[in-house]
């Protein structure tokens, strides 16, 4: 599987919204990892994210390895470092934190992992990532040393969005942070929709279906959700 990026367009040509899973090795414990991928694989998600701010050595491509035994649905990496990036996955999400101003996650990190990338078969979609303030810090916020943008800036980071896109960016990611005490806005969520002609994926702080169709009817064409599902799977029993 080498063309996750054109299935996300032909979904939204068809008007299908989509939903990944985000799942953190350093959170998931690998004996749990059967029994959540069978409610995974009953669930309407689409798409498995794997990948956390702080992850050891190894533990993405022991995880990948054993998802992609479990189940026929696109695994990405939604890698917090080098270290991340894993041959078994489908393919990754090549981060670039344009929130920020940091030059090692708009450029030096991606550098370092060229090495890797051109010695394996792995789907690279440039993905340009927009962290947004969300009632509290976030992992993202500790490990890049980067503020996230203000929710009442909507003009900035409409116009942060629109400068990914023509930067050459195939995705635009809007980011609450794991554990969000708010999600995405959805006056935000419709005018970065607006503005741009590639998709949008909007994650953090969604925690029922109804936050997660007010997403979508905003403008979100690939809603991610982590943490709802880590504090509480029975949540899986909603989206069936």
């Amino acid at each position: 599987m080498r063309k996750i990026y054109q299935n996300i367009l032909d979904a939204i040509a068809s008007k299908r919204k989509l939903l990944a899973v985000l799942i953190d090795p350093d959170k998931m414990d690998i004996e749990k990892v059967s029994d959540f991928m069978a409610k995974v694989n009953t669930s309407i998600v689409t798409h498995i994210f794997v990948g956390g701010s702080v992850v050891e050595e190894n533990d993405t491509a022991i995880l990948v390895s054993k998802i992609k035994k479990l189940t026929t649905l696109p695994v990405i990496v939604f890698p917090g470092d080098v270290s991340q990036i894993t041959e078994q996955a489908d393919a990754i999400l090549f981060l670039s934190l344009i929130s920020g101003r940091q030059s090692e996650y708009l450029i030096g990190k991606h550098v370092k992992a060229v090495s890797k990338l051109r010695q394996i078969d792995l789907e690279v979609i440039p993905t340009g990532y927009i962290l947004i303030e969300n009632g509290k810090q976030t992992a993202v916020e500790r490990v890049t040393g980067t503020q996230p943008m203000s929710r009442n800036n909507i003009p900035l980071v409409v116009d942060t969005a629109l400068a990914g896109e023509f930067l050459g960016k195939k995705l635009i990611y809007l980011e609450a942070g794991s554990g969000a005490t708010h999600p995405i806005d959805d006056i935000m969520i419709s005018e970065v929709k607006k503005a741009i002609q590639i998709p949008l994926i909007v994650g953090g702080g969604i925690r029922s279906k109804a936050q997660l169709q007010t997403a979508y009817n905003s403008g979100a064409d690939i809603i991610v959700i982590g943490t709802a599902f880590e504090d509480d799977e029975s949540f899986f029993n909603e989206l069936v």
